[in-house]
């Protein structure tokens, strides 16, 4: 194993340490640690086609990473050299135990691994979430990690508990923020770190790190459940495209997109065929739903999971759920992402359609402007609060008739609604038809046409001086 050195550091490798009853914020700028040539070549790879790092040969068996955070670490020889006796005594920056660390097997967060150990003397708990976001992205990630210096690698499949919990609330609740974005990665961030938390208490640690900037917003959201989970618990942090992928979509941020008068290129995406080469037939799926969440695709009854999955399949074949737009993120800045959400377009598009349906006018109004409220929260990362909490235990209750079959038209990136049917449905045709009914009498529309009209009369009477 090669000694690798930092040689040069203007970078943002930040960490933040949260503690019981104060907060830290910690920066980086020297950092030495070991790790294979081999193991830096894959990690160098694998992040270089995610977050625009490059890996260089140099000198024959010297291995030059230029992270991405301006960190250059150099590496040479075969021989295995132990740079790590920190975890016995105190480190450089003082003394935990045992830390859990949010870990995808990248370069980032491979690197923090080492850092923690030297900096605080602690053993290091990798942990990877399976949100759904693809087989490929977990296959060699216990070897990664323990190659990194961690103790231990924990990988739990959050799938159902993401969509049933988190995934399915935001839909019911019609929650979008800034009319596009379907909060894919908003959404995750809490399921993953309420399961941080679940496992620093299993293995006994006193600390969790995560690996994202203050520049973004996910570092909000992962703080924000920590301290509303576990306020005593300690923490720690560090910061071609950018991509986060699970269950629910995939974003994509970087490169060219972050000139917002650039068109995305196609070879960009990864769930959804481009819509000119989409099938030239329609595909027609019926959504079943109850008390407002999704139970059922074309009759079959799914698990959350599975029948998010599934329509991911049927929309994606269709060109269904690509977004383009600026966001505004919470820090402040303003950010150009391009999302994939096919099966979750499918959803919303069936759940609001049936409310129309089985909501009166003043309900769907003030759902409709909760909602904008409710996207907002999840979006800055508030799951967890009390007025969320409370928000979704209205839209509960107010869908509780939201039950029925929406019928839906796929073709070359559309979803058209072509037909809907509820047991609770407000519609009558007997009071719809322009034909004279007893329940309605179009006779009665005259008086209240009068009253109802009665505020402008008295105004134009004002106004002419009648």
């Amino acid at each position: 194993m090669a000694q690798l050195k930092a040689i040069s550091s203007s970078s943002s490798l930040n960490l933040s340490v949260h503690v019981p009853k104060r907060d830290l914020f910690l920066s980086s700028n020297n950092v030495s640690f070991a790790k294979k040539s081999a193991l830096f070549q894959e990690l160098g790879a694998r992040n270089s086609e995610l977050q625009g790092d490059a890996v260089e040969s140099n000198r024959g068996n010297a291995l030059r990473v230029r992270c991405h955070k301006g960190i250059q670490v150099v590496a040479s020889g075969d021989k295995v050299t132990e740079v790590y006796e920190a975890t016995k005594t105190k480190g450089l920056r003082g003394k935990l135990n045992k830390v859990v660390l949010a870990y995808s097997g990248g370069l980032d967060t491979s690197v923090i691994v080492p850092w923690l150990r030297e900096n605080y003397g602690c053993e290091v708990v990798c942990f990877t979430a399976d949100v759904g976001q693809g087989v490929g992205e977990l296959e060699g990630l216990e070897q990664k990690a323990k190659a990194s210096g961690a103790c231990q690698l924990v990988v739990k499949d959050l799938q159902e508990e993401f969509v049933r919990d988190f995934i399915f609330p935001c839909l019911r609740a019609g929650a979008i923020y800034e009319r596009k974005y379907l909060l894919g990665t908003s959404m995750a961030r809490p399921v993953i770190a309420k399961a941080m938390v679940d496992v620093a208490k299993e293995v006994g640690a006193d600390a969790v790190a995560h690996g994202c900037t203050g520049k973004g917003n996910d570092q909000v959201r992962f703080e924000l459940t920590f301290f509303a989970l576990n306020p005593e618990l300690k923490l720690t942090k560090k910061s071609i495209y950018s991509r986060d992928r699970n269950l629910w979509h995939l974003s994509h941020e970087g490169d060219i997109l972050e000139d917002p008068a650039n068109e995305p290129k196609e070879d960009m995406y990864m769930m959804s065929t481009s819509p000119e080469a989409a099938p030239e037939k329609p595909e027609y799926v019926e959504i079943g739903i109850v008390a407002g969440l999704p139970i059922s695709v074309n009759g079959e009854k799914l698990s959350p999971a599975s029948l998010l999955s599934h329509l991911n399949e049927i929309g994606g074949k269709h060109g269904i759920g690509r977004v383009d737009m600026v966001e505004n993120r919470l820090v402040g800045m303003k950010s150009r992402g391009v999302y994939e959400t096919p099966g979750g377009t499918i959803l919303f598009t069936a759940a609001r359609e049936l409310e129309s349906l089985t909501l009166d006018r003043e309900t769907m109004q003030v759902k409709d402007s909760l909602a904008l409220k409710y996207a907002e929260l999840v979006y800055a990362g508030r799951w967890f609060d009390p007025l969320r909490e409370s928000m979704d235990a209205f839209m509960e209750k107010i869908t509780e008739t939201t039950t029925g079959l929406v019928r839906l038209k796929l073709y070359k990136g559309s979803v058209s609604v072509v037909g809907r049917t509820s047991p609770k449905s407000l519609y009558r045709e007997d009071i719809s038809s322009f034909e004279s009914g007893q329940i309605y009498d179009q006779a009665d529309a005259a008086g209240f046409i009068r009253l109802y009209g009665l505020p402008m009369r008295v105004r134009a009477m004002l106004e002419k001086g009648i």
